[in-house]
């Protein structure tokens, strides 16, 4: 790939390119929080897969999921995609993305019965490319699938230097969008049919909406949620709650803790975010962490926070 300069700030970027949005009506976080939850996964610095389940009333990891062990080998983990889920006949299937040194690859495996192993001879890793360098800090992808659990669409998205890079359906084509110099961490809370959406912090304590359509002439639509006290985090993981809600949750790495928000359909600074509080109960000195399990092969399973 053909590195690319650092870009404008955000602020910038939302003078730029934001269009205006017709106004929606903003619900309030789904106040049946306590039916609401979460799992992040994580790779250890044994190169084991761990998977943490958290509820949101209260904030609290309920249960650990150690293994497969030794499932990454030993190298520069830096970015982990959302990992994906199956139902096999005995165990899952299980797929997604990770950088290991300066490439990345796409790996595979059926796991057992208790979920903890691989099934002998089913673990497959493919490399997509090299050129993953450290200035790549947010990596995932995006599988939106209609009502006949069909996918629709498939898309990759890299923040490198300030340039937000997409990639179509089988890496067949990129498109890239400038001026995403001040994110310091984001992530995916909408797929629909004709965009993605984006939760980013800055370096200086925003908190943004980062649409992006999935039309070759797409132009990204950038809208302001809250404007100071969310530089803490390293890393932010998002799920639905409910019909339209989101679950938040931001990792601060200094201090090696989580938190918890319940989020509403976003909607600009008119989005109503509650601090459900400190996750207890957990672990979160890993190397890197990523949604589980996403993409479930049904449209239940689409992110729709904006």
């Amino acid at each position: 790939m053909k590195r690319i300069p650092a870009a404008a700030a955000l602020a910038a970027a939302t003078a730029l390119l934001a269009a205006t949005l017709a106004p929606t009506a903003t619900a309030a976080p789904q106040s049946t929080a306590a039916a609401c939850g979460l799992r992040i996964a994580s790779v250890t610095t044994g190169g084991d897969l761990r998977v943490q389940q958290i509820t949101a009333s209260p904030p609290k990891v309920t249960r650990t999921f150690d293994g497969p062990k030794d499932l990454y080998p030993a190298a520069d983990w830096r970015l982990l995609s959302s990992i994906s889920t199956e139902p096999d006949i005995a165990g899952e299937d299980r797929y997604g993305y990770v950088t290991i040194d300066n490439s990345l690859y796409r790996y595979s495996y059926q796991t057992d019965g208790g979920y903890a192993d691989v099934d002998p001879g089913s673990y497959e890793q493919t490399k997509i490319g090299g050129g993953w360098t450290r200035g790549m800090t947010y990596f995932d992808t995006s599988t939106q699938y209609n009502s006949g659990g069909t996918k629709v669409r498939w898309n990759a998205y890299s923040l490198w230097d300030g340039t937000l890079w997409r990639w179509n359906n089988g890496w067949t084509g990129v498109k890239l969008f400038g001026g995403f110099g001040a994110v310091k961490a984001m992530t995916l809370i909408s797929q629909t049919a004709t965009y993605d959406s984006f939760l980013a912090t800055t370096q200086g304590g925003a908190l943004y909406t980062i649409r992006i359509p999935v039309g070759s002439g797409a132009v990204p639509v950038v809208k302001p949620v809250r404007t100071r006290t969310w530089q803490g985090f390293e890393t932010l993981i998002a799920e639905k709650c409910g019909s339209q809600s989101t679950l938040l949750l931001g990792i601060d790495k200094d201090t090696n803790s989580a938190y918890l928000y319940a989020v509403s359909h976003a909607n600009g600074t008119a989005t109503v975010i509650q601090g459900l509080g400190k996750v207890s109960g957990g672990t979160f000195t890993d190397v890197i962490y990523s949604r589980a399990w996403a993409n479930s092969l049904d449209a239940v399973s689409n992110l729709n926070g904006e």
